[in-house]
């Protein structure tokens, strides 16, 4: 089994190596049923941590690793996403403003299949715009 450590000062434990989900979807393997196998060895191996983001493949990575954490394996995992990067033509669906941290973080709990995101991430920084913290938009944990 994977050894398990203190996620900062939350309280939360999660397992030393993070499961990456980039390459799941049309970026890498667009097989779908190959990636719940992946996620769900990982899982069987002690991996609790899952770290995605809403570009990955336009969001179908998202859609995957929610495939595979339906069914009750959802509170086995600690679930890490990012924002900032475009998502479609929209050339307003990236950045991170508050409005779109917002709309990102929405479309990310519909594909996740989930109400919860333990750690949410600004995928870079933009510098045209202040701390997503000082625009209230993420909430300071500690």
């Amino acid at each position: 089994m994977v050894e398990q450590r203190p996620f900062g000062r939350t309280g939360v434990r999660i397992s030393s190596l993070t499961l990456g989900a980039m390459n799941f979807g049309q970026r890498g393997n667009p097989d779908h049923e190959d990636g719940i196998r992946i996620i769900h060895r990982a899982l069987d191996a002690g991996i609790n941590a899952i770290d995605t983001a809403d570009v990955y493949s336009h969001g179908e990575s998202e859609e995957i690793v929610g495939k595979a954490l339906a069914g009750g394996r959802r509170d086995e995992v600690f679930l890490a996403t990012k924002f900032h990067g475009q998502v479609g033509d929209n050339p307003q669906h990236r950045g991170n403003s508050r409005r779109w941290i917002f709309q990102a973080v929405e479309h990310s709990l519909r594909r996740l299949g989930t109400q919860l995101l333990p750690l949410l991430r600004e995928g870079a920084i933009d510098a045209r715009r202040t701390s997503t913290r000082d625009r209230g938009a993420v909430p300071a944990v500690s």
